[in-house]
């Protein structure tokens, strides 16, 4: 029988669940599992200056769970990973979950990381990276980084789910 592996990362578009299941997997197999967007968003949505050194050091662990994300951090995660889980949700599930994800956080004034909150719903329409506008204009940026990692990386294996019956099959057999 096959170890299950002890360093994963999540890839996914904003908004799929990628914390969620990053979480999920981590308890299922008694890993820690860390927020990256934590490490990343200091006070005022500034990019926290430790963030590369951070992720350095938790990727030198011998077990952890976490979201694949951050161009900087992507090709770092992926040298470390045994296994990235790419979860590709079709696109207006994305969206949906993107869009009701962002309007609880905000309705309830959420704290997500260092002091930040979801900014008003207004800057939807005026701010070019507003979370749900970023999710719609990056929202097929993976087909190209997933095979591109897998190629750069030859240990990294892949789990490509496509829909939420294939993730619950999936941890069911992790």
């Amino acid at each position: 029988m096959l170890r299950p592996p002890r360093r994963i990362a999540v890839a996914g578009t904003s908004g799929v669940g990628k914390t969620t299941l990053a979480a999920r997997i981590a308890a299922r197999l008694d890993v820690p599992h860390t927020e990256i967007d934590a490490l990343h968003h200091g006070p005022g949505w500034v990019p926290r200056e430790q963030f590369l050194d951070d992720v350095c050091a938790l990727i030198a662990q011998d077990a952890w769970v976490m979201e694949w994300q951050y161009t900087e951090a992507r090709p770092l995660i992926a040298e470390r990973a045994e296994l990235l889980v790419w979860l590709d949700l079709p696109v207006p599930q994305q969206m949906a979950r993107l869009v009701r994800r962002t309007l609880a956080r905000r309705w309830h004034r959420k704290e997500l990381w260092n002091g930040n909150t979801e900014p008003p719903l207004r800057t939807f329409l005026t701010g070019r990276d507003h979370v749900i506008r970023w999710g719609w204009r990056t929202r097929h940026r993976l087909r190209e980084q997933v095979p591109a990692a897998l190629a750069a990386h030859p240990q990294l294996r892949l789990v490509h789910l496509g829909s939420q019956r294939a993730v619950e099959r999936w941890l069911a057999e992790l």
